[in-house]
């Protein structure tokens, strides 16, 4: 079955959401050019690795001798997204990621894609997936992106300092040591 890819080159957005209160957020990454809008769920983990792993290689690009690329060192104001999510019809869930450079077009390459049924993996000899997103953005999105990932990630629950664990808002049973 040949693979259906959702292509977004230059995008209008690309940014991750939650849906839900902290400890039962669910993580999207939505975009959208024109008309066209894609939702993908994934976890907070993928979420919080892709911003990781884009802004490693924009602070790599930055660095190559006369920056001929015009990476930006910090987030463009003007790129700022806090919008919230549009409406959310999820495409499918996230089960591999791939990031890179496209040195052609100047752009971050990030292809997401579908979490495959756990027994049909076991079958095949190696991973597929019939539906995928892929998204190129320009250095500058591509930071806007990280950052806001970065934001959405670290606005979860509150860490417990004794146990270390996740502090939910109904209460915690901290099996920390005593301070």
């Amino acid at each position: 079955m040949p693979t259906t890819v959702h292509e977004f080159n230059w995008p209008d957005r690309v940014v991750i959401g939650t849906i839900g209160r902290p400890g039962e957020r669910t993580f999207y990454m939505q975009v959208r050019n024109g008309v066209q809008l894609a939702s993908i769920a994934l976890e907070k983990q993928q979420a919080a690795l892709v911003a990781e792993m884009i802004d490693k290689i924009l602070d790599e690009l930055s660095t190559v001798e006369g920056n001929p690329h015009s990476v930006p060192t910090h987030t463009p104001v003007e790129l700022v997204d806090n919008e919230p999510l549009e409406e959310v019809v999820e495409l499918f869930r996230v089960g591999s990621m791939n990031l890179g450079w496209d040195p052609s077009m100047v752009q971050v390459v990030l292809e997401a894609y579908a979490l495959e049924d756990a027994e049909e993996e076991l079958t095949q000899p190696e991973p597929t997936s019939d539906e995928l997103v892929r998204v190129q953005m320009p250095v500058g999105m591509a930071r806007a992106f990280a950052k806001r990932t970065e934001e959405i990630v670290a606005a979860g629950r509150p860490i417990c300092a004794r146990c270390g664990h996740p502090i939910d808002p109904d209460g915690h049973d901290c099996a920390g040591p005593d301070l």
